[in-house]
């Protein structure tokens, strides 16, 4: 009997060694995050250390506001030039102010024990659910002090975020972070320190690269057409209910591919979605009802910066 346990022995090992690579994902044909020679710095002179996250949110409001001046040219605009940098004063404190509350409330609200982590932007994240909220209120501000529509504001303004986005999920892959599940395809990619130290690093989607792409590339083109090719932005609400709806959408799906936060883990297997995701469902559905209802609240539109009407 003992000498028949013997001879199954390496067969046995053999099975499980079999079973593990059938389960776990190939690595490897996929690419090594570490072999694409990226870093979180851009580059670093004495205690000054520029990093990629940080050139990812002036660029984007850079050239937000670049294309916001385009949009404001056209007829219709609800608001003049001479708007527009009060405008991106606003916006940027909204985006900074909101992003980071909102991520402490949402994904750390440990945080509140130790107030003074809240100020280290570096420690944590920004929460894009918190910037949209703070944005919204950063707008309603600024439209109150002008006298201007406030919502018909937040069409424009809507119009310039994606390039923002864009910008910050190619930042969250330079940065390795904010990786995707586990994945067998051809373009998964192995980043580093993803498990516990000792373990086989597993090929994972590149969600980063899925937001960019969806929430960055595609909900430009649409928004794109949506102004250039229609009469959207004559209807007060359909613009930025286009652009909640499309983000909620495309977020809501990359989640699937995406791992959840590490402290969030337990309430993603205990709800049966991620944190962003239920995020996401008022945002797909006040989305909906700004597009549904925005014809509704179209009204003859006067120009700000003469008399003629304009639509």
């Amino acid at each position: 009997m003992q000498g028949r346990t013997r001879g199954e022995k390496p067969l046995i090992l053999s099975t499980i060694t079999a079973a593990a690579g059938a389960v776990a994902p190939a690595v490897g044909s996929h690419i090594r995050f570490e072999d694409l020679g990226l870093h979180p710095d851009v580059f670093s002179i004495g205690f000054f250390t520029l990093r990629w996250y940080s050139l990812a949110y002036i660029g984007g409001i850079l050239l937000g506001w670049w294309y916001l001046l385009k949009l404001l040219a056209q007829p219709g605009a609800p608001m003049a030039r001479r708007h527009a940098d009060d405008l991106v004063f606003y916006a940027t404190l909204g985006i900074i102010l909101g992003g980071r509350l909102g991520y402490v409330i949402f994904y750390a609200p440990e945080m509140f024990l130790h107030p003074l982590r809240i100020f280290r932007l570096w420690d944590g994240g920004m929460s894009f659910h918190g910037g949209v909220i703070g944005t919204s209120i950063g707008l309603i501000l600024f439209a109150r002090k002008h006298q201007l529509n406030w919502l018909r504001v937040h069409d424009y303004i809507a119009c310039c975020v994606p390039f923002g986005l864009f910008f910050g999920r190619l930042a969250n892959f330079v940065n390795g972070e904010l990786w995707g599940k586990p994945t067998d395809v051809a373009w998964g990619i192995i980043f580093e320190r993803t498990v516990p130290f000792g373990m086989v690093e597993p090929a994972r989607h590149p969600s980063q690269l899925y937001e960019a792409g969806l929430e960055g590339v595609v909900l430009f083109a649409l928004l794109w057409f949506a102004f250039w090719k229609t009469k959207a932005r004559y209807d007060p609400g359909k613009l930025v209910g286009l652009f909640v709806l499309g983000y909620g959408i495309a977020r809501f799906t990359v989640e699937f591919f995406r791992e959840p936060d590490s402290q969030l883990r337990a309430f993603a297997e205990h709800t049966g979605l991620h944190m962003g995701q239920w995020l996401c469902v008022p945002m797909i559905v006040g989305g909906a009802y700004l597009v549904a209802t925005s014809a509704k609240r179209r009204v003859r539109v006067e120009s700000i910066s003469g008399t003629a009407s304009v639509a």
